[in-house]
């Protein structure tokens, strides 16, 4: 069954898009459903062929499952055929009259129809285990009779709630995590233990059970901020939807899903988690990133005074050798800044690389361009993002080679500075590929690396450090072609 789920239904049964969006609205949701009952959900489709096939499975987080493989992509034959047919013909649940042996476990089996709008759209079956139902005690029943709401409301269209949100990106509560049932006037006809300790957590010292949820949860919610206007809803059950309370001894996220029948409130379901903790985690996250920014932002000011130092130092320096290491310095110092500044605008450490190349050729071809011999300069392909290890030495290789093409080879002809890259992934690391090419004076007769400057032995040294080799070329028809490889280090592990 390749391709999505939507694809699928489209290619294998006749439904419209409002019945495949509600099908989708339902997998994203029947988690709770499926905790509620203690038992696996199976949704079934019927095929354009006539065939009722699986195409849904979840099972329960809170009891012993019934099917351990999954059975998604088989056809419903026999029995269970009969019992599906039989569900969609009475529009409400129906029960085999018998429970059926699955491995040596009685299994208890029913049907609902689910309608979405004016047709049932597919069929929810309910397997539960009947050999590791929890002896009854007040959650159980309390989740049986919440999980009996929802099954009425399946079968009638009214759950799920659609544009209901599911759940949190981090922290999305669940029923195992704490459930308060609530009245239609928001009092609390049940909390779970896991639900009074969330809310203990907060502050709360006083009883839970009978009193309207709402002024529990806002009666310790004094002078801590700004609170969010949905809440209120939430805390009441009015409508399906999530928020999260923060106090000065806790938060948790709280979600709302309204009981309904005949499309009239009478109740809700708000699940609760207690999230503590991990926005605690978070904050501390959150605390050394900005930390981390900071030394970013403080070491590329000190990069800056230093280059500063040199720039005045060279100018107490007469024309000459002297005056002219100070220079390539202060460049050399300016690249590494770059970097650092990169980094103290990110959340990670990791390098917008070809934000520095245009910044470093910008810079260095504007100094070195003239009103007689203008230089012109392009760049082909992307560097991609790159780790602050590998970004401070890719940044010293480009600022030397751009300045040595500018500066040496294109400042007395002018002409066409090409930088191009080309990146290739890997599982042992990101191979990047780097030519830096002008058409300028070309290279110098009897030009050896090994015998040439400073700034080109720090290239060959960092190039290797790198994993990777560098060769000087000719460009023809005329001008010098450096290339250079480098083998990356994996993003993946800038978090470690």
């Amino acid at each position: 069954m390749a391709g999505t789920f939507g694809d699928r239904l489209r290619t294998e049964t006749t439904l419209g898009e409002a019945s495949i969006h509600w099908l989708q609205l339902l997998m994203s949701d029947w988690q709770l459903l499926a905790d509620l009952s203690y038992a696996d959900l199976v949704l079934w489709v019927l095929t354009r062929d006539g065939r009722w096939r699986a195409v849904g499975h979840v099972r329960p987080t809170t009891g012993q499952m019934v099917f351990f493989e999954d059975i998604v992509g088989r056809d419903a034959v026999g029995d269970r055929r009969g019992l599906l047919e039989r569900a969609v013909a009475e529009g409400s649940m129906v029960r085999r009259g018998a429970p059926v042996l699955d491995q040596d476990q009685a299994v208890r089996e029913e049907a609902i129809p689910v309608r979405a709008g004016g047709e049932v759209a597919g069929v929810v079956t309910r397997h539960t285990n009947l050999s590791t139902i929890p002896t009854p005690s007040r959650l159980e029943l309390s989740y049986q009779a919440l999980a009996g709401h929802l099954v009425r409301m399946l079968a009638t269209g009214e759950w799920p709630q659609s544009g209901a949100p599911t759940g949190f990106r981090r922290g999305a509560p669940r029923v195992s995590d704490g459930l308060v049932h609530l009245n239609p006037d928001g009092v609390v006809l049940y909390a779970t233990p896991n639900a009074l300790s969330a809310v203990h957590r907060l502050g709360h010292t006083g009883d839970v059970i009978g009193e309207v949820f709402a002024q529990v949860i806002l009666g310790v919610m004094n002078d801590t901020g700004p609170v969010d206007e949905s809440l209120a809803i939430v805390l009441t059950g009015r409508a399906a939807w999530r928020s999260e309370v923060q106090t000065r001894s806790g938060a948790v996220a709280v979600r709302a899903i309204p009981i309904t029948e005949n499309n009239n409130r009478i109740g809700a379901i708000v699940l609760i988690r207690d999230v503590s903790d991990l926005r605690r985690r978070e904050s501390e996250l959150l605390s050394k990133d900005a930390t981390i920014r900071e030394i970013h932002h403080r070491v590329k000011n000190n990069l800056q005074t230093v280059a500063a130092l040199l720039r005045l130092q060279a100018r107490r320096l007469p024309d000459g050798a002297g005056r002219d290491a100070l220079a390539e310095a202060v460049r050399r110092v300016s690249a590494i800044a770059v970097v650092h500044e990169t980094l103290s605008l990110g959340f990670d450490e990791t390098v917008d690389f070809d934000d520095v190349v245009r910044r470093s050729q910008r810079m260095v071809v504007e100094v070195a361009t003239t009103s007689e011999q203008p230089i012109a300069s392009e760049v082909h392909g992307t560097f991609g993002r790159v780790r602050a290890e590998d970004a401070m030495a890719l940044a010293l290789i480009m600022s030397e080679l751009i300045q040595n093409a500018a500066e040496h080879a294109l400042r007395e002809t002018g002409g066409l500075l090409r930088i191009s890259a080309h990146r290739e992934h890997a599982p042992e690391g990101d191979v990047l590929e780097v030519s830096i090419c002008d058409d300028g004076t070309g290279l110098p007769s009897g030009f050896r690396p090994s015998m040439a400057g400073l700034g080109t032995q720090i290239v060959v040294s960092l190039v290797s450090d790198l994993r990777g080799v560098i060769r000087w070329e000719e460009n023809h028809p005329r001008g010098t072609c450096v290339r250079f490889s480098a083998r990356l280090r994996s993003l993946d592990s800038a978090d470690e």
